[in-house]
This record gives C-alpha cells, structure tokens and sequence, in this order.
C-alpha cells in the first residue's frame, strides 16, 4: 500500500489517486502527525509503508471496520485547505482602519446641524445617526440557513456524507479554479452551481460509480470576499466580509454615511454599473429590504453626497434633521419621517423659517402655518427649519378642587354653577387619611403580636383606646389618632386668572355657610378654570375660640377623659367640668404638663449638656498641664478615671426625658378643686391626679434607698436617720424635692441644715443627699459647673426617678 502526505497528493494529483482507489481497493485519508493529512490506497488492512506520518490505530483514522464498504475521511481542516489561512465568515477592515478623518468630521456634524445650533439654541441629532452608534463592525452569524440561491465559488466548504454501499465523510473545499476532488469520483465543478441544486447534482456524480447509497451534502465554512467601500463614507476602504453578507452589513461595517454623506443614495456598483440605490430611511422606517441584494467579489459601495436637509425641532417624539430625497417632498412627508404628530402638538400652528440666498441682506424669513391640507402640503426647501407647539395646558371647561377634601379632582364646568355644587355635603370636606387611620385601629393579625380577647376567635384586635394610666416621666401620647383633619370653616378662597388683565384673583368666602347654609352672598358662582381651595385647621392659625383644642385628665377624678377645651376654659374648670376629684385623690401632688414646657426643657438640657462638655475639656487640659514629674503614671491614671465618670454621668444628664411638668406650688393640706390655681389651659395640656400615697422617699448617699413609711409631723432629720447616712454623704447640700414638683435647698430663702433637717415632709415628697466630692478634682469642676442639684432639678422638673437614674 502506498501512504502520501497531503502536499505530495496534491502535487501528484489527486485524481491519480483516486484512479487508484478505482482499480485496486478504497482509499484512506487520515490526520498525519505533522499537522497534514495522508491518504492510504489499500484494501482496509493497516498500511505496511507511510512517508512522514503514523499508521492509523482505530477505524475512526483511517482503518476500514466494514472491509466490504469503502470509506472516505479527512481530517476537520479539510483536503484542499492544507497550509492554507481561511479567513472567518464576517467583516474585517482593512484600510479603513487607517482612513478615521470622515469618522472625525462626522462626529463634530455638518455646517447644517452647526447652523441650526447657532440659530435655534438646539443640537438636533441627524436622523438615522444611532443606527450606526453600535459596534462599528457587523459580522453575520456563521450558523445561520444558507439560503438555497447562495452561489457556490471558490474558498466554500461542503460537507459530504454518505452512506449506505459507500461511506462518506468529507470536507471538500472549492479551489481556485471552481473544483473539488472527490475520490474515486474525480473533481467536479461545483462553482457557480446554487446551494439548493449542489445535492442532487454531487449525488449524480457519484451516482456514477456507486449504487443503492443516499447522500447529503450541506455548507461548512463560507468563503470572504472583498468590497471596497468610497465617497462619502464614515470609513471607507476595502472590507473584507462574508459571502453572506449584504449591502446593508457593508454599510453597518463602514460605520454609514459621514456628516456630508447621504443616506438616501447609497449605490451598489457591479462590474461597473449600477447594481442597487439603498435608501436606508425605507429600510429604518418600513423595514424595506429590496435593494439589499448580497455582494459578491469586487463590488463597490458609493456613498453620494448629502441631499436637501431639513429641521424639525419642537412638540415632536423625533426632533432631527431629516434629508430629502427629491424635490417636491411636503410637511407631510417630513412629519411622516419623525413618526407623525404626537397627541400633545398644537395643529393650529407651525413655524417655518427658511433660508433665501438670493437675498443677501436679509436670507431668512419665517412664516406660520397651520397643519391643515394646505399646511401639511407646503413643499420643502433645502434648509428649512420647522418648530412645531405644543397644545396650551388650559381647561376650558374645568373647575378644580383641591386642599382639605375627599378627592381633589377636576370637575367639568357647568353655567351657573357654584361652591355647593362643586361640594355637595360636608363628608367631602373629610380627607382619606381620616378614613385611614381610623380602619388601622382594628386590624387582623396572624400573630399575637399584642394582646387578644382569647374569646375572639377570629383574629381580629380590640380598638386600642388611649390609656389613662401615665407615669410623670412619660411623653404625653397624641391625644386622638383618629381626629379628622377639620376644615377651616371660616375661610376658603377661589383662584381666578382674569383673562382681561391677565392678574390673578383671589376670592375669600365662608366655607360654612357656603356649604351648609347656602348663603347667596358665600355661595359664589363659578367660572371655567377656577381653582378652590380648602384649607385645614393647621394650614392657618385659626382663632382659640374656633379652633380645636384637647386636654386630657387623668387619675384620681370623676370622669377621666380627653376633653375638648372651651374658650378660654382654665384648669379648676376643667376639674370640675370633669366631676372633681375622687375621695382617693392627693391634690398635692397633682401633676400638670405641657408640650411647649417639655420643648423648653429638652432645650435646657442640651444646653446644659454643651456647657458642661466645654467645662469638663477645658479642665481636663488645665489639669494635664499642671501635672507634676513624680507619679505622672499614677496621676493619669487618676485623671482618666475622673474623665470617664463626669462623660457618664453626662451620657446619663443627656439621655433625660423631661416630661413638662410645670409646678403648681399647692399646700400640702390642699383637697378641692377650688384650691387650684386659675392656669389657662392650652392644647395638649396633660393633668394628672394621683392617688394619696403612703411613702417619701431617700435617695443619694443613703444606706437605705426604698420607700419610708410617710408618718405625719415626722421631718427631713427624721427620714435621714431612718435611711442612714453613708459616709460620703454631703450634708451641707442634701435638698428635698416636693410632690407638686418644687424644690427646698438650704441655700434658698436663708435655709439652715437644722432649719431643713426640721422640715416636716408631706407624702410624696423626695429626699436627695448629694455625695461628697474632692474639691480638687476634675469631677469636682465638672460639678460646680453644674452649679448645684437643685437648679437642674428644679429648672428642667425631674422626678425622683431621674434623680435616681443621675446617681447610677
């Protein structure tokens, strides 16, 4: 058996091999070890001789399993391709890559697209542009349907398969010359044969030398062609594509037409002559794809230069400038291009100003036009700008309504209507957040995520009614979630533009008596396009006699509640209007609240809080500097741990709620509502009454801080030996915080400790024994910028429970 390499076969001819395969056995082609391919003539047993290759070692390479049926194989690179660089199916630039100055150009735009810049303050994109802002280049897909009128030439690869009395699987390539070579077959001339018609006539050829087979031929890798691309191209040069490609790919590779080049008339010469004029706003527009016809080798693309141009800017989806192909073309045709008239552009009128270079002194004008028949066919001139408006976003049949009501909406106009016909009943004065959080109150829960009647067994949680129980550190909750945003009943106004003077008007009237009391001179009449407005209670300040304000009365009285206030209503008529106290009741230590005071007081703190961090940094550095050279270690030591208490003791000063409690300065033997002073009350106001209680309390530096048993006539000293004193205790600065919230000090009023220390206590009343401090110490500083407990107390009204939390 003879064994040649690829090269050898093809310098010998391949038909002489194939002569071979004829007369004496099958041939057998297999990958070589060198990166060729061999071709073995013998009768399907393993070669006895080879030039420059391995013996095959499976039937897969070369070795025949069915000795009865000859078989055809090569390697995946194909016979006809040995040595040789196909070049992948797409598109690859060749000198375009060095030819960039069109690109440039394009990029800054045409004189045209700077002219309407300059005139109209606009920089209209040209239409079609970002068609071409993709990749600049277009490679087809590989694996797409070969259509069946694709024309075969040279550099195409069949893929052959057989089978049946011969078995065939062979990658045939057309050579130069149009040819492929089939063993045992001959060459056959492929080129210029179809795809559809390549089957059935390779199945003839090899119908001539075998029976009773069935074969199946399809394309493999296409050959590239090259087409050269000029005039007024982005990029023009020579481009080497797919046989595939179309005019339309070679126009997306070469990155379309330049700023001066058209793309309307882009020809396709052939041999030539005219092939195709692509117009590329049929095919972006319609989808039009009749002149993309497929290249063929040599074919050259001609970009023409740029036609008439046009503008259209203004109340348009598509604002650009638009190239005529002809003359003649009209406003129609041109908003036709940008997609038609939105629905928001005025049909009215149109602005067209247009270029006259006959006229030197004055060459451009402009004109309206409406977008009627005669309008739309006013025929186009090189040059033209066309603006088209916008539709004026007034009603001509509409009132509207808006601010504190059900729906703000606008409502047709009818003649003769007026303010009890746009609000017909007063549940359209109640806002949907009313409704809201009035539904929020019952609410279905899957999980007990508060508290359930174990009764109810569907789920469904109680409507949660404010509490009246409140400790005097509490932050006042709102009073009612459910209070609807009242309207201001005494002042509405109508918004009226006067079409005369062009002013607006502002109309007041009385929503009251307009809505519920219909009265004529209220009940204004009104016009199209008038605007009402509804206020609320908050909007504007009302007067206190009008508006709207809650008090809520806690504890120990007849008939706790939130209470709606009266003008000018105070405190002991509130109490009574509330039944007065309970015989439980300990007026003494009545506890009354206000917002605004516990603003005030949160301010004080913060204050207080800033000061005091300014005092504490100033004499840690005063300290720092004036440390000594012998136990520096021990010092700072000292030192730190000073700095670290007064910053907690601030964190804790800091993170006070004052509650707003303001003192009444009441007499212990205080009992009736008569013996309340005359405050009056103000919205948000809080009043809480206790229940006598049994106990006074010590706290501070005292060996027993619980509640002591309240005995009558038993005085400060008393207490204190009860509690006991601890040793660090400072005397000299114990003060006493009372149950109506004021504060006695040795120091105030010319207190002596024996004259506080015989100060009968009333229940209720507090104790504070402040600690005694080492007066050269930063602390120490830290708490003479305080100045002493009583003003912080008394100022900022802490309870003993702030007090007790200050300690800690």
């Amino acid at each position: 058996m003879r064994r040649l390499t690829a090269a050898g076969c093809l310098a010998a001819g391949v038909w002489s091999a194939a002569l071979a395969w004829a007369q004496g056995g099958p041939v057998m082609i297999a990958p070589h070890t060198s990166g060729g391919m061999s071709i073995g003539l013998g009768t399907g047993t393993a070669p006895v001789a080879e030039t420059g290759g391995s013996a095959p070692s499976s039937p897969a390479a070369g070795v025949n399993a069915d000795a009865g049926v000859p078989r055809i194989r090569n390697a995946p690179g194909g016979l006809a391709v040995e040595g040789e660089q196909m070049t992948q199916p797409g598109v690859q630039t060749g000198t375009a890559a060095e030819a960039d100055t069109a690109d440039d150009r394009g990029r800054r735009g045409s004189e045209f697209q700077r002219f309407v810049a300059e005139a109209t303050g606009v920089t209209l994109p040209r239409f079609g542009e970002r068609f071409f802002s993709g990749p600049t280049t277009f490679a087809p897909v590989d694996r797409v349907p070969v259509p069946a009128d694709y024309v075969l030439g040279p550099g195409d690869e069949l893929l052959i398969r057989a089978w049946g009395s011969v078995d065939i699987d062979y990658r045939a390539v057309v050579d130069r010359t149009g040819l492929i070579s089939l063993p045992r077959v001959g060459t056959v001339r492929v080129a210029g044969l179809k795809a559809g018609e390549v089957e059935s006539f390779l199945r003839q050829q090899v119908g001539r030398v075998f029976r009773n087979f069935e074969l199946n031929v399809t394309l493999g890798q296409l050959r590239s062609i090259q087409v050269y691309v000029v005039g007024q191209a982005r990029r023009p040069g020579s481009y080497t594509v797919s046989s595939l490609s179309t005019l339309i790919n070679a126009v997306l590779a070469s990155g379309g037409p330049s700023a001066t080049g058209s793309m309307r008339a882009i020809e396709l010469r052939r041999a030539g002559r005219a092939v195709a004029m692509l117009d590329l706003y049929q095919f972006l527009l319609r989808g039009d794809q009749s002149a993309d016809v497929r290249l063929q080798p040599g074919d050259v693309i001609v970009y023409h230069p740029v036609g008439p141009q046009v503008a259209l800017m203004g109340a348009t989806d598509n604002a650009a400038i638009f190239e005529l192909r002809a003359q003649g073309e009209t406003l129609r045709d041109l908003i036709g291009y940008a997609g038609g008239l939105p629905a928001i552009t005025a049909t009215h009128q149109a602005m067209l100003e247009r270029l006259e270079r006959d006229r030197p002194r004055d060459p451009r004008k402009v004109q309206t036009l409406a977008l009627d028949e005669a309008g739309l066919g006013q025929v186009l001139r090189d040059g033209d700008v066309v603006t088209l408006f916008q539709v004026a976003p007034q009603f001509a049949n509409a009132v509207t309504l808006r601010g504190n009501v059900w729906e703000p909406l606008r409502y047709p106009y009818k003649p003769g209507m007026k303010i009890s016909d746009l609000i017909p009943e007063k549940a359209a004065l109640l806002t949907k957040d009313f409704y809201r959080r009035k539904n929020s109150l019952v609410q279905f829960i899957g999980e007990a995520q508060s508290a359930i009647d174990p009764d109810n067994k569907d789920g469904a949680r109680s409507a949660q009614l404010p509490t009246l129980q409140s400790t005097s550190a509490s932050v006042p909750p709102t009073l009612s979630p459910t209070l609807p945003d009242e309207p201001n009943w005494e002042y509405a106004v109508v918004e009226r533009l006067n079409p005369k003077t062009l002013k607006v008007e502002l109309l007041p009237f009385h929503l009251g008596r307009a809505v519920v009391e219909r009265d004529p001179r209220e009940n204004l009449e009104l016009l199209p396009g008038d605007v009402v407005t509804i206020y609320g209670r908050k909007d504007l300040r009302a007067p206190q006699a009008t508006a709207t304000r809650l008090v809520r009365v806690e504890g120990e009285v007849m008939r706790p509640g939130i209470y709606q206030l009266e003008p000018g209503e105070t405190l002991r008529a509130l109490l009574k209007r509330a039944g007065g106290f309970t015989p439980q009741a300990y007026v003494y230590g009545l506890e009354f609240s206000r917002e605004s005071t516990r603003q005030k007081q949160r301010e004080a703190i913060a204050e207080a809080v800033r000061r005091l961090e300014a005092t504490l940094a100033s004499e840690a550095a005063s300290q720092t500097a004036n440390l000594g050279t012998t136990d520096v270690n021990a010092a700072a030591r000292l030192r730190e741990a000073q700095m670290v208490a007064a910053k907690a003791q601030l964190n804790r000063l800091r993170n006070l709620q004052p509650n707003g409690r303001i003192a009444l300065q009441l007499s212990p033997t205080a009992g009736s509502v008569d013996d309340l002073p005359e405050v009056p009350l103000e919205d948000g106001d809080r009043v809480l009454v206790p229940a006598r209680p049994g106990f006074v309390f010590a706290v501070g530096a005292v060996a027993n801080s619980n509640a002591l048993i309240w005995r009558p006539g038993r005085t400060v000293g008393d207490y204190l030996r009860q509690a006991g004193l601890e040793p660090s205790a400072d005397e000299d600065n114990i003060f006493v915080v009372h149950a109506d919230g004021s504060v006695t000090h040795r120091r105030d009023g010319g207190w002596l400790l024996n004259r506080l220390t015989s100060l009968e206590l009333a229940p209720g009343d507090v104790i504070v024994v402040p600690e005694l401090l080492n007066r050269e110490t930063t602390w120490s500083a830290f708490v003479r910028g305080l100045k002493d407990w009583t003003q912080i107390l008394y100022q900022f009204g802490l309870a003993a429970a702030a007090i007790d939390t200050l300690r800690r």
